[in-house]
């Protein structure tokens, strides 16, 4: 049997998945994220010390590279919290914001792009109509606002950051769908008399569902970069719930003289949004057309 027959009898997820072992952007960023949900699913056996724990006399030490000891082998803060624990713990809360927010944009932006794709008419033109006034409003100022008015629980921040991240969502699915209305089998369902909403499940979601992961990926790692700058803004979570953009401005007065206290949850913020983006990528390319081969 040829390769090209033995391509041709391997299932569409078989293909899938061999085309996934060769794509060493998914391999990678993949392996960091398993780890980094790990470590935060983990965090207790992990990290022996309390993040909330204060010890005054332990204040600012070092991480073991720069000479400190094993016992706090990130170091200490400005109140001798535990900086590993800390960190392990404000991994939990980026996790949880991006993955949450991008579960409720996506929600509410690929029912709209669908819905616009699909039905068109005006439908379509009120659905345009809103994201044409959502994409007016700056996502940044908005969130500071609503969350100044409303709180900064964790709740309430997601819930936030999830109403105003769908457009991508809408515009893209929105593309996406028309495409897949315009082909034969959606004509011929709906000439046997398929009911709409299971052509919209059955038919329409499986064939963007490629376009909606890679989506996902891109608002999960936008909710956790909105997440930081609101709680480095002093708007986001607030103490002593760990985070990893609250740490960083909490450090940014030791900058000078302790700059590790910055450095070290930059990094892991930075290999988050990083892994996240680069998995996307990996999405993409393994579900795109081109990749199919």
């Amino acid at each position: 049997m040829t390769n090209a027959a033995i391509v041709k009898a391997q299932s569409p997820a078989a293909r899938s998945f061999n085309r996934a072992l060769k794509n060493p952007s998914l391999l990678v960023s993949s392996a960091v994220l398993l780890i980094i949900v790990g470590l935060a699913i983990f965090a207790p056996l992990v990290a022996t010390q309390d993040p909330y724990a204060q010890d005054l006399l332990a204040r600012s030490k070092p991480p073991v590279f720069l000479g400190g000891e094993w016992n706090h082998p990130l170091g200490t803060d400005a109140l001798g919290r535990d900086f590993l624990a800390r960190l392990l713990y404000g991994a939990r809360v980026s996790l949880f914001i991006g993955f949450a927010a991008a579960l409720v944009s996506g929600l509410i932006g690929g029912t709209m792009g669908i819905a616009a794709g699909y039905f068109g008419g005006r439908v379509d033109a009120c659905i345009r109509f809103a994201i044409n006034v959502r994409l007016a409003l700056p996502v940044v100022l908005v969130a500071l606002a609503v969350v100044s008015l409303f709180g900064t629980s964790l709740v309430t921040i997601t819930i936030i950051l999830g109403l105003l991240l769908w457009d991508r969502y809408a515009v893209v699915l929105r593309a996406a769908t028309m495409q897949v209305r315009s082909l034969e089998f959606i004509a011929a369902a709906e000439t046997l008399g398929t009911r709409t909403p299971r052509i919209l499940v059955k038919d329409i979601l499986p064939n963007v569902s490629s376009q909606l992961i890679v989506i996902a990926t891109i608002e999960m790692a936008h909710a956790i970069m909105l997440e930081a700058a609101l709680s480095f803004l002093g708007l986001g979570v607030q103490p002593p719930t760990p985070s990893w953009g609250l740490m960083i401005s909490e450090g940014k007065e030791m900058l000078l003289f302790d700059s590790w206290m910055i450095t070290i949850p930059g990094i892991a913020l930075f290999i988050l949004v990083l892994a996240i983006n680069m998995f996307g990528d990996g999405v993409r390319d393994v579900t795109s057309p081109e990749g199919r081969n």
